[in-house]
């Protein structure tokens, strides 16, 4: 019987499988299944338990909302999680016997991040308080509230995905008690508390604190490690850049954590470091690799996949994520520099956990093929047994296509890496239309994972090329930091050199109809290859940057993205209008159709706008496309009628032109 081609709207059919943690006696664990409702319009996500010796898999919670971040009490008998059963996001814990979830805050603001204390009795977490104001107090709700003005007095005053940030405001580190829901605030000041670790022994926390009154030009976030009977803190790491992530050693004398410095902004590899709590001191401990530790990979099916920075085992050794090459691997390391990975090549591993032996990991791994589910692996052998079968019925009435790496040369004559699709229905001898699609970061990643934007294309008849040019994460940090300063120059000649190997040495593609998509970066490249070569025939540009001018001043980060990256400020405009997309709009001769959400503060809409304008009052063939009630985020975590919609712009544009 023939399979199904992919459909723009399988994505619910689909199902995420993310955020595995094994119970301390390592028999069972708890992970979070998600899928898109499309009646609701809206995305659904429910606890769900596994014994992980029958394999038996139960549903612990139900209804319309979602659940994120469970983890076991320390004698494995609850398991606490956040929830949206009351819009906010509340802390509950629930019995591995069975019963109703016991809702234990009812925050104005909601939790955003908790842990478990070690006697079972209290949970540490973190929420927003009001200047002024204790965790409990609500504002009462005026139905005939008149709107207020607001006052901006700093620069970062919006955020993509948040629009105007709350004023006077800040993240507070505080404990409740689990039986009586009495909460107790633990930090104070105006400043932004985020809650890391705590240790076995519950006597030690550890948070990032930046305790500067204007964070403008504020890029690091420092440790510290606090006393909770003495309730003095000492410092962990006090350099430029970020830091977090934290895990305490099973003895409580070391402390690890994920972070990196600002060597290269914000393309500096991620390393994890070691800190001896008695010695107060601390070193790298990845630096003879050179590859970011943790998880870069940009695709669109997993919702909510965290995974921990870095996990111990009782023998002092050490697991966490590396992207390398074009995947994410799990990685083991001990103290004495032994770095090694644990999982296998040609995937994304985007969550796990390591049982408190480190005989085995639960992984959750996705491929191009396989849209993910969990794995039992045992670490000594490799052997590897699957936990979850959500996504079998799928796969077994649907025909997906194997991409094919491919290695081409660049500028400077660099390895660029990436992928090739050949389209479903493919015939030897036949000639089949090609698009580019471009990723946003710079550094983020292209991976082996699984992208239901690729397969729909695919399945649409057309070839997919997607690469990984200079900038993009999972190689050398010469190579991630390649791109800064040079938008539109080396990082262009990867992207079309690589098409050129791929060209020269494929048969089936026509040369005469090329199509070119991206978004974010993507959008600037777009944007730049369009005002550059008349080589494609039919171009998307999404969430795209046009003009670095303007977008200085009205994206969330322009102010000190456009001086990292095009490495010019508003003192310096003939660089910042040399890199941008909109100086080259009169050369445009590929159709292009500008997609954008209202809602965008990182990339706003206004630089879709003064693109299309400018186009379509020079006659250039051009379509603008604006979707309500979305962000930067769309592709990802948007609606899913506007994520519909958007492949169906993207798809329908390709078909008229190619």
């Amino acid at each position: 019987m023939a399979k199904n081609a992919v459909e723009i709207k399988d994505l619910t059919k689909l199902v995420s499988v993310t955020d595995p943690k094994i119970s301390p006696d390592g028999t069972k664990a708890v992970f979070v299944r998600t899928h898109m409702d499309e009646e609701e319009n809206t995305y659904v996500a429910h606890l769900y338990h596994t014994d992980l010796g029958s394999g038996e898999i139960t549903q612990w919670t139900y209804g319309k909302e979602t659940v994120s971040a469970p983890a076991w009490s320390a004698d494995g008998k609850f398991v606490a999680f956040l929830s949206t059963r009351d819009e906010k996001n509340q802390l509950f814990v629930i019995s591995i016997n069975g019963g109703e979830a016991r809702k234990l805050t009812e925050f104005e603001k909601g939790v955003d991040g908790f842990l478990w204390s070690p006697c079972g009795t209290k949970i540490w977490f973190n929420a927003l308080v009001k200047e002024g104001q204790a965790f409990t107090d609500k504002e009462e709700k005026d139905e005939k509230k008149k709107p207020e003005p607001y006052v901006v007095d700093k620069l970062k005053y919006k955020m993509d995905g948040i629009g105007l940030l709350p004023k006077d405001f800040h993240r507070h580190i505080g404990v409740v008690d689990i039986a009586s829901k009495n909460v107790e605030q633990v930090t104070e000041g105006n400043y932004h508390h985020g809650l890391e670790a705590v240790s076995h022994d519950g006597s030690k926390l550890v948070y990032g604190v930046t305790r500067e009154e204007n964070l403008d030009f504020v890029f690091r976030q420092p440790l510290f490690l606090y006393d909770v009977k003495s309730k003095t803190e000492s410092p962990i790491i006090e350099e430029e850049g970020y830091f977090g992530g934290a895990a305490f050693s099973h003895d409580d004398s070391k402390i690890a954590f994920e972070g990196s410095t600002r060597r290269y902004e914000n393309a500096t590899h991620s390393d994890i470091y070691i800190f001896d709590v008695s010695q107060q001191s601390s070193f790298c401990l990845t630096e003879g690799l050179d590859a970011p530790v943790g998880d870069y990979v940009v695709a669109d099916h997993q919702q909510g996949a965290s995974a921990p920075a870095v996990v111990w085992t009782k023998d002092d050794h050490l697991y966490f994520q590396v992207s390398t090459m074009g995947d994410v691997r799990l990685y083991f390391a001990s103290l004495d520099g032994a770095i090694y990975p644990a999982s296998q090549e040609l995937e994304h591993t985007y969550g796990y956990d390591i049982s408190r032996d480190g005989v085995f990991a639960v992984v959750a791994a996705s491929d191009p093929t396989n849209p993910g589910e969990l794995y039992k692996l045992v670490i000594a052998t490799g052997e590897r047994t699957q936990l979850t079968d959500f996504n079998k019925t799928y796969l077994e009435e649907t025909e997906l296509i194997a991409p094919e790496p491919v290695v081409g040369k660049g500028a400077q004559d660099w390895d660029v890496h990436g992928w090739l699709m050949k389209p479903r229905g493919f015939v030897e001898g036949e000639k089949y239309p090609l698009i580019v699609n471009i990723h946003g970061g710079p550094h983020a990643m292209y991976a082996n994972t699984f992208f239901h934007e690729m397969q729909v294309l695919a399945a649409k008849g057309f070839g997919v090329l997607y690469v990984n040019p200079r900038g993009s994460h999972s190689y050398s940090q010469q190579f991630v930091d390649a791109v800064r300063g040079d938008y539109g120059g080396g990082d262009y000649e990867d992207i079309m050199k690589a098409l050129d190997g791929v060209l020269e040495e494929t048969e089936w593609i026509d040369t005469e109809r090329l199509g070119v998509t991206g978004g974010s970066y993507g959008g600037f490249m777009t944007n730049w290859i369009v005002g550059h070569t008349n080589r494609f025939k039919a171009a998307v540009t999404q969430r795209s940057i046009s003009n670095w001018v303007s977008f200085f001043g009205v994206s969330d980060i322009g102010y000190y993205f456009s001086d990292w990256q095009i490495r010019a400020d508003m003192t310096d405009v003939e660089t910042l209008w040399q890199h941008s997309p909109l100086k080259y709009a009169v050369n445009v001769e590929t159709p292009l159709l500008i997609l954008h959400s209202e809602n965008d503060y990182r990339c706003p809409i206004e630089q879709a706008e003064q693109l299309y304008v400018t186009l379509k009052s020079m006659g250039k063939e051009t379509r603008f496309v604006r979707f309500p009630e979305a962000d930067h985020n769309l592709s990802r975590t948007g609606k899913p009628n506007l994520r519909f919609a958007r492949l169906e712009q993207i798809t329908g544009w390709m078909e008229q032109y190619l």
